[in-house]
């Protein structure tokens, strides 16, 4: 093997090695968050989430308990949430300062980079590139079911629910904002499993404020104004 063959075999060795660690990166072959873990073999896929799946069913029975002893009160949940330690910021414009880094009014989980510091410097939460979970609203009146909805979704975070750590949301909200899925298909397994914990966090968050709100009349217009614009005031 001459010179030149010995230096085009140790290029395309390298780029070898080089494609086989971004495949491996890309194709990992389990992932695992708090309270799951997921598996692939060659032809099964395994889920171990029986952990997850009982948390969920204590989340749902705990919120549905705080809910009723609170009378469906948006200040008294607001109360409840502030005394377990999460910030709550009332502003004016809340909606259109959330806008701007698209986020919607209620829970705002953990944000990092720009949009951190933009939103902790509208919340005088100082100066950082990292916040922590808070709720972010307007003053005035609080549609209870809209509440309802947001308080949910914040006791699943509390429990440590999967699907709301800082990446996964980021995927959540391209995923919900964008009628482009383009780039979707490149999500390596834990990407992919984590934007399905996001989705599955605010359909269960969903599905329990929609059930409280056939039980009320008038219900179709806060239905409505959940699934379509998420607005907290109505």
């Amino acid at each position: 093997m001459n010179i030149i063959q010995k230096l085009i075999y140790a290029i395309l060795s390298m780029k070898e090695k080089s494609l086989t660690v971004r495949l491996d990166k890309h194709l990992k072959k389990s992932a695992s968050n708090s309270t799951s873990k997921t598996v692939i073999s060659s032809n099964v896929t395994m889920t171990l989430n029986s952990q997850t799946e009982k948390n969920k069913e204590l989340v749902r029975k705990n919120v549905e308990e705080i809910v009723k002893a609170a009378n469906l009160d948006p200040e008294k949940l607001l109360a409840y949430i502030k005394s377990k330690g999460t910030k709550i910021c009332k502003i004016d414009n809340a909606d259109k300062i959330l806008a701007l880094i698209k986020e919607e009014e209620g829970l705002v989980c953990e944000l990092k980079g720009i949009n951190a510091l933009y939103l902790n410097i509208m919340t005088n939460s100082g100066l950082s590139f990292k916040t922590k979970p808070m709720f972010v609203m307007r003053q005035g009146e609080i549609e209870p079911f809209y509440m309802a909805h947001q308080f949910y979704k914040w006791y699943a975070l509390q429990q440590q629910l999967p699907g709301f750590d800082f990446h996964s949301q980021q995927l959540f909200k391209k995923y919900l904002y964008s009628n482009n899925t383009e780039g979707f298909e490149n999500l390596r397994l834990d990407e992919m499993l984590g934007l399905q914990e996001a989705i599955a966090r605010d359909k269960e968050a969903t599905a329990y404020a929609l059930e409280l709100a056939k039980q009320k009349e008038g219900s179709k217009k806060v239905l409505d104004k959940i699934k379509n614009d998420g607005g907290a005031n109505i």
